[in-house]
């Protein structure tokens, strides 16, 4: 279809500049010769809502943004470089690529910078991802991006949370928007995708408010893309900072379209089940911490029908790698949230670590079972299960907050029991 000649105009082209999507809305609605009122109709909202979309600067509301956009006819790549951080100042470019080039051509220097950076701790390491996300970053020209997303999703499952920080996010997340100035889907795909991991990587952190902006610039670009696959995993980590902002209506009602969004395409091919599979074990556990029982257990037992045909282990650089045993730790999760810390040990009493391919799902066993003998109140078998969770990823203990609380509880209140010692000393010599 082509384009109006509206939006290749000096005045879009100013406005998209300018990272103004609500005045492009307005030009389009009054391009049209619409009414607030009539606009707001045609979106499902009221026309207050619809000015205050159109008066402001800063989105907390993307997917009204995304309707109204839409509705208006706002094409998809003057949406996006609306929506799109600003770019880095040259004083700001030049000063990080002075020092890129000093790492380089000092092999020494870089270990050791990188040693340093890493030794920091992810906090630390944070204010680099912030300077990546507030504007987007030079080119860093590494190499290709299929191959550094491939092994940043690898220091991902392995729990290396500030490697991956110091070493892949800032420098990823510039080249892939580099990369989509060519417009192709495959671009916008991969650029969904590294959004998508450096949300699961704020998750495990804990910074929900910096992990929230990249889920939402996730499906931002999956939605550009029109690939369904992006479009949920996008749509899942922004349900997952949803439901860990307590807002657990807003989490279920995304995860649920998202879900939904699956299954016209009739699950015809593996990827596509082990998605719908993987959707249904967030969704459940979503309900399952919204309190709804009957909700939460009915999509556990669905999630389990739908990944029956899965394989034990995924293929390398499938997006969503859901399996049968992964669906069964899933579960243990379920139980615990739903407050039935007996159903969770009994759920995951017949899961070893050897079911799991990644150091992040064995660790997240552990994790998983600690949770629930803390809620049972067994602090030795909790320690226990912690240390063989350490032992398979130290990140996937030392770095969530809501992990390290329990091997805190667990030294002050009950210092003497078996492997507290241990695992407090080595989560504290770590940090």
């Amino acid at each position: 279809m082509p384009v109006d000649p509206l939006w290749n105009s000096t005045t879009a082209m100013e406005l998209a500049a300018q990272r103004r999507p609500g005045a492009l809305i307005r030009l389009g609605r009054q391009h049209h010769a619409w009414t607030l009122a009539v606009l707001a109709d045609r979106i499902g909202c009221s026309p207050a809502t619809v000015s205050r979309l159109e008066r402001r600067t800063g989105i907390n509301r993307l997917a009204l943004v995304h309707r109204a956009a839409r509705e208006v006819g706002v094409p998809g790549h003057v949406l996006m470089t609306s929506l799109a951080p600003p770019p880095s100042t040259a004083t700001r470019a030049t000063g990080v690529t002075a020092r890129q080039r000093d790492a380089e051509e000092d092999p020494m220097r870089r270990r050791t910078l990188l040693t340093a950076t890493v030794a920091a701790g992810p906090a630390a390491l944070l204010m680099s991802l912030d300077d990546a996300l507030a504007g987007t970053p030079a080119p860093s020209g590494a190499g290709p991006l299929d191959g550094r997303l491939t092994g940043a999703r690898a220091l991902y499952d392995q729990g290396a949370h500030a490697r991956l920080l110091a070493a892949g996010l800032p420098g990823l997340i510039a080249d892939a928007h580099h990369a989509v100035a060519s417009r192709r889907n495959l671009d916008q795909v991969r650029l969904s995708a590294v959004y998508s991991l450096a949300s699961a990587v704020l998750i495990k952190l804990g910074s929900y408010d910096r992990a929230r902006l990249t889920a939402d610039r996730a499906r931002t670009w999956a939605e550009i893309s029109g690939s369904p696959l992006a479009a949920a995993a996008a749509a899942r980590e922004l349900a997952i900072v949803l439901r860990h902002q307590d807002q657990h209506g807003a989490a279920q009602r995304l995860m649920s379209s998202a879900t939904g969004g699956l299954e016209p395409s009739g699950l015809r091919t593996e990827a596509a089940a082990a998605a719908y599979a993987q959707m249904l074990c967030t969704l459940a556990y979503t309900a399952a911490r919204a309190g709804q029982r009957s909700e939460a257990l009915a999509m556990t037992e669905e999630a389990r029908r739908a990944a029956r045909g899965l394989p034990q282990a995924a293929p390398p650089g499938r997006l969503f790698a859901i399996s049968p045993a992964a669906v069964d730790l899933y579960a243990v999760g379920v139980h615990w949230a739903l407050g039935d810390a007996g159903a969770a040990l009994d759920a995951g009493k017949n899961l070893r670590p050897e079911q799991f391919p990644t150091a992040e799902r064995k660790a997240r066993l552990g994790t998983d079972m600690a949770r629930a003998w803390w809620a049972w109140q067994r602090p030795e078998q909790t320690a226990r299960a912690l240390l063989d969770a350490y032992r398979a990823s130290p990140g996937e203990v030392r770095d969530r907050p809501a992990i390290r609380r329990i091997v805190t509880e667990l030294a002050e209140g009950h210092p003497r029991a078996g492997s507290v010692r241990e695992l407090h000393t080595a989560v504290t010599q770590a940090i």
